[in-house]
């Protein structure tokens, strides 16, 4: 539970790598753009290169795995998607993405979602694969679906957002469903 895929997984639209020193410019641009991180509290505003910098040697740990999302013609960055074990439950997991502005509308997150959470399900010892989506983030409750999940309901105050209690939606995939 500590190092990427190998084979790195993609599909014949995308594929998912370990982020590298040379994604430092492009993750500060696409993680300062609004919808970034309205959606993802945790991703500090403004965005800078010393956060840029911490995320990129903290992207593979244990029980953590965090790849970055490229188009597999070009390898143009396209956005990111991450895993890991929930802290409270060694027996879950919790996985989340953002995409790029550009790369947005174009089914990358639901592919980039659909590789990483069966790869998830296969390889690691959890019982369910959970994700929660701002109950105004309309489209990334849509790729969960899309992806597979299971809309179990709203958790209302789900998530702190810059110190505002938010409702999420919450979706699972369980192992035999992928």
């Amino acid at each position: 539970m500590n190092s990427a895929p190998d084979p790195p997984l993609a599909d014949e639209v995308v594929a998912l790598r370990p982020w590298r020193d040379g994604d430092i410019d492009e993750l500060v641009r696409c993680c300062n753009d609004p919808l970034v991180p309205r959606f993802i509290p945790v991703i500090p505003v403004p965005y800078t290169t010393q956060d840029a910098r911490a995320f990129v040697a903290r992207t593979v740990m244990v029980g953590e795995l965090n790849l970055a999302i490229t188009d597999r013609a070009s390898g143009a960055l396209l956005g990111a998607v991450g895993v890991g074990i929930k802290p409270s439950d060694a027996g879950m997991a919790e996985i989340g993405y953002w995409l790029a502005p550009e790369a947005r509308g174009r089914g990358s997150a639901t592919r980039a979602l659909r590789l990483l959470s069966r790869w998830t399900l296969r390889e690691w010892p959890i019982g369910r694969l959970h994700l929660m989506a701002d109950v105004e983030n309309t489209a990334s409750q849509a790729v969960a679906e899309r992806a597979g999940f299971t809309r179990e309901g709203v958790m209302r105050s789900g998530m702190l957002a810059r110190g505002v209690a938010r409702d999420h939606v919450v979706f699972s995939l369980l192992p035999g469903e992928a």
